[in-house]
């Protein structure tokens, strides 16, 4: 069952917070940032560079635009195969704060990124990652 805000509703929802001033603190969020709370929060179970190995999760470099359970030599739980997330910055977004809550019965054991700032700032290292 897929929890998930749909994505054009979920856009629909970020850009008119950003327009009442209610959106994250920081919606294009800074890399430099991010790639240091990657380090901090990801980096005990994802490896984030070009041909790096998967760890106790997938190796995250090129995950944005990358489909959900697609990272080959991962055993992704049937969650996630099977959520049909396509990760853009939105879903990415829902998803952070809270992956059991966004997927459940996801393997992700780990309680999700609070702040809107530092999720930001995550999303935005990742999306560098090409």
């Amino acid at each position: 069952m897929n929890t998930m805000i749909p994505r054009r509703s979920l856009s629909a929802a970020l850009l008119l917070a950003a327009v009442l001033g209610t959106g994250s603190a920081n919606a294009a969020g800074d890399p430099k940032r991010g790639a240091q709370s990657f380090d901090d929060e990801c980096s005990d179970c994802h490896t984030a560079t070009q041909g790096g190995k998967n760890g106790k999760g997938p190796n995250l470099f090129g995950i944005v635009g990358r489909a959900a359970g697609s990272t080959a030599g991962f055993d992704y739980s049937d969650a996630n195969k099977n959520s049909h997330f396509v990760w853009t910055p939105e879903q990415l977004e829902a998803y952070l704060p809270s992956p059991k809550s966004a997927m459940p019965r996801t393997k992700m054991r780990y309680a999700g990124v609070k702040d809107p700032a530092q999720r930001a700032d995550i999303i935005s290292f990742l999306a560098t990652l090409k």
